[in-house]
């Protein structure tokens, strides 16, 4: 029996798209390209959410390979790719109803130090309280089997009561390698109530 749902953020609670992120700078294609691939698709962006680089030091090496005239672009969507923090559509509903029907709520993300300073903005974010697993404070990252081996140590759960979301398969069959079932989101808020009532899940 599911008692336990477990969320992934980017894609599933809270919209990560760089392509929005980065047209909000105004630049032409082939600029726009540049930051998308050396700021959200860089090596440091990984880097930063297993902590193994501070967000200055990341900056600094994307800046190596971005053109001196975009860096204060590159700044810009760096510091500001939060703003404004925007929830998925359907998430907050799709929580609150999770959470009124007496299961437990987890938040399983890849993500660097800085989720602590916009993830408790989220009005979605109350129903999680600190059941937070998030990579950069743990060392570890999905798909990694460590990651989903800490998670259930650090919030002393049963996997078999288990359900994981996540918009990425990778990390999903990660999971599946440690036991863990879940559903990979694609963005449909109801399919995905299709999809958990077919896991059994009161929704």
């Amino acid at each position: 029996m599911v008692k336990n749902i477990l969320f992934d953020m980017g894609g599933v609670l809270l919209r990560f798209e760089p392509r929005l992120f980065v047209g909000r700078l105004g630049l032409d294609d082939a600029d726009s390209e540049i930051i998308l691939r050396e700021v959200f698709h860089s090596l440091e962006w990984v880097c930063m959410d297993r902590n193994s680089m501070t967000e200055e030091e990341a900056f600094r090496s994307m800046c190596t390979r971005i053109p001196t005239r975009l860096h204060a672009a590159a700044r810009e969507v760096f510091d500001h790719w939060d703003m404004p923090r925007l929830e998925m559509d359907g998430a907050y509903d799709l929580v609150k109803e999770l959470s009124d029907n007496g299961y437990g709520l987890y938040l399983l993300s890849n993500a660097s130090v800085r989720h602590s300073k916009y993830w408790p903005d989220l009005p979605l974010s109350k129903f999680f309280g600190d059941r937070l697993m998030v990579s950069a404070f743990h060392g570890v990252m999905k798909p990694e089997a460590a990651f989903f081996e800490k998670a259930f140590e650090l919030f002393s759960l049963d996997r078999r009561e288990c359900l994981f979301i996540d918009d990425f398969p990778v990390n999903m069959e990660g999971a599946m390698r440690v036991g863990l079932d879940g559903i990979v989101y694609h963005g449909d808020p109801e399919l995905l109530r299709v999809r958990l009532r077919e896991k059994g899940v009161k929704i």
